[in-house]
């Protein structure tokens, strides 16, 4: 298995512990996909701007349509969803 250095969320600072900050808003936690970019903290927020305007911003297709399309291309690709 992989093993990639992360930064804490008690270690976090900064733009960091902002978006880490919001990811507990959000979802109660800090999930290992978002933790995986903390050595990296403007593209952690690039990478969840662009997942909140794709799964939230203005679409021909509904919520609840955008989460089957990444649900059926996360089973495809073998990833847990």
């Amino acid at each position: 298995m992989a093993w990639i250095r992360q930064i804490s969320v008690e270690e976090a600072t900064g733009l960091l512990k902002e978006e880490f900050d919001k990811a507990i808003r959000r979802s109660g936690r800090v999930w290992h996909i978002v933790q995986v970019m903390s050595l990296n903290p403007r593209v952690l927020k690039a990478s969840i701007d662009f997942y909140l305007a794709v799964m939230y911003g203005p679409s021909p297709l509904t919520r609840i349509q955008r989460e089957l399309v990444a649900t059926v291309v996360s089973a495809e690709l073998g990833c847990r969803y």
